[in-house]
């Protein structure tokens, strides 16, 4: 099979991480960009197509990532990337072999994440004052953030028949267009109520839609918007200052530091592996090592 022009090629590629494999925009733009990189490596080195694509070729690419001074996370990414695209590329049959499964890389080093004690997720999430449209929506925002631990995507996806108010849980599309449901506790569905009943209706416009949080113009609220709110409320409480990823991982701490066990915050986060959830229990672990390093006599 002969192989098309590299346009074409990547143009499939995206399609495929769109359509076929679900990702993200974000993760599509990115290996998009990726192959992009390795494709002008390629041909700074002499190579008139895919078929010069190999192993070799591959491990230079990254080598001239690295002497860029490319953080880990970074490699790892653009490694990961360049996996998946010559296996698209071999079963098209672009590639005569897959390279690929010859590449190794090293993981992602993996900081631990900023995260609000509880004594500073009841100080951000007091509701005094609470009264016009957009602090009833900009409370239920921040409730249902802390209260379910979902991406900031997930909330804007949220429609108003996402809400079961009886059995006080929210259906969410995560990654790869998969649903789940998560519990939402009872202040967050009161500030929910709230909203939908004091905020929502004056902010309808013509063509408004399903969507349960909405901006100032009726349309489905946007992710630029939530990381707004949430650093505006927290600033203003004078607590630590998070994004609405920030709250996700607090949410996903303090369940296990209540008992929750892993599985089951693993299940409430919508994570795909359960490697993905423990980085929250070194969080926990390590907030324990503080506590005791400040208490203990002898610590």
């Amino acid at each position: 099979m002969g192989v098309p022009v590299i346009e074409m090629v990547v143009g499939e590629f995206e399609r495929h991480l769109r359509v076929e494999r679900g990702l993200s925009l974000h993760t599509v733009r990115a290996y998009v960009g990726d192959v992009g990189s390795l494709i002008g490596h390629l041909e700074r080195a002499g190579g008139e197509g895919l078929e010069r694509l190999n192993i070799v070729l591959l491990r230079d690419w990254l080598g001239e990532q690295h002497e860029a001074g490319k953080a880990r996370a970074t490699l790892a990414r653009r490694a990961a990337c360049a996996r998946v695209f010559t296996a698209f590329c071999h079963r098209r049959g672009w590639l005569a072999n897959d390279p690929g499964l010859l590449l190794g890389s090293a993981k992602a080093g993996r900081s631990l994440p900023a995260v609000l004690d509880q004594e500073e997720a009841k100080v951000a999430l007091n509701s005094t004052g609470v009264d016009g449209p957009g602090e009833l929506r900009d409370q239920a925002v921040l409730e249902v953030l802390y209260a379910t631990g979902i991406r900031v995507s997930e909330l804007c996806g949220l429609d108003v028949d996402d809400v079961d108010r009886d059995r006080r849980t929210l259906r969410v599309l995560g990654k790869g267009s998969k649903e789940r449901v998560v519990p939402c506790g009872l202040p967050a569905m009161r500030a929910l109520d709230a909203w939908c009943i004091r905020g929502r209706p004056l902010w309808i416009r013509d063509g408004t839609g399903p969507a349960l949080f909405l901006g100032v113009r009726g349309g489905r609220l946007d992710q630029g918007t939530v990381r707004r709110i949430v650093h505006t409320r927290l600033t203003a409480a004078g607590v630590t200052d998070l994004s609405p990823h920030g709250l996700r991982h607090s949410a996903a701490t303090h369940l296990l530091e209540g008992g929750a066990d892993l599985r089951s915050v693993q299940e409430i986060l919508g994570h795909a592996s359960l490697g993905t959830t423990q980085i929250y229990t070194h969080v926990s672990i390590e907030r324990l090592h503080t506590a005791y390093r400040q208490a203990h006599p002898r610590a």
